[in-house]
């Protein structure tokens, strides 16, 4: 059987922001854009040809097409998330975390981190970017910079000012519990490891457990 589907990302977008009844929120909680979110609506209306909101200034309001249609995809996605959830080991969460390419991960301590949090799969992407993290190919990011970036909540890992390595979480997930695990794992390492020394060698590439 032949699924007509329209595309999933599209479908993604349409059900956060109906959820959050706001574009930005949507953006937040999907690691992209708002102005992402409000075109993967649009292309999907255009795919249906009906109108799922109205667009009033500063609100955003289901129209009646969309009430109707929410459940449904709602329901489809939360069926998805519990048939994968039963493909992972019991009481495991994967985390993915993105880092700077010169920084080195022995500082990081993450074999210690994954003993002591056995319910968190932790898996590292290095080297990686602002761009992963927007892409939602991890859920956070230690950089190299000065950590304003509206919409993301940024942690300084290392002590000082101007230009350090910062923790950068989308601000609409920065508080999930194994976000919060690994920010207090890192609040704890300057005593033991400073991140401010950054030789080392360099990681390329996905380092798992």
């Amino acid at each position: 059987m032949t699924y007509a589907l329209p595309p999933l990302n599209a479908l993604r977008a349409f059900e956060a922001a109906a959820r959050h009844l706001s574009f930005k929120l949507a953006a937040h909680e999907l690691h992209v854009t708002p102005a992402a979110v409000g075109q993967q609506v649009k292309a999907l209306e255009a795919r249906l040809g009906v109108r799922l909101f109205e667009r009033l200034h500063k609100q955003l309001i289901l129209t009646a097409a969309g009430q109707a249609y929410l459940p449904g995809i709602s329901d489809g996605f939360r069926r998805i998330a519990e048939a994968t959830s039963q493909l992972k080991p019991a009481g495991a969460v994967l985390l993915q975390l993105g880092v700077h390419g010169s920084l080195d991960l022995r500082r990081l301590e993450l074999a210690e981190f994954r003993n002591a949090h056995t319910d968190i799969g932790l898996q590292v992407l290095q080297p990686a970017g602002l761009h992963e993290l927007v892409e939602g190919k991890i859920d956070l990011l230690i950089a190299r910079g000065l950590g304003h970036h509206p919409g993301y909540r940024c942690d300084r890992v290392n002590e000082g000012s101007g230009l350090g390595d910062w923790l950068i979480a989308p601000e609409g997930t920065a508080d999930c519990p194994e976000i919060v695990s690994f920010r207090e794992w890192l609040r704890a390492l300057p005593a033991k490891a400073p991140l401010a020394n950054h030789r080392g060698p360099r990681l390329v590439g996905v380092v798992g457990s």
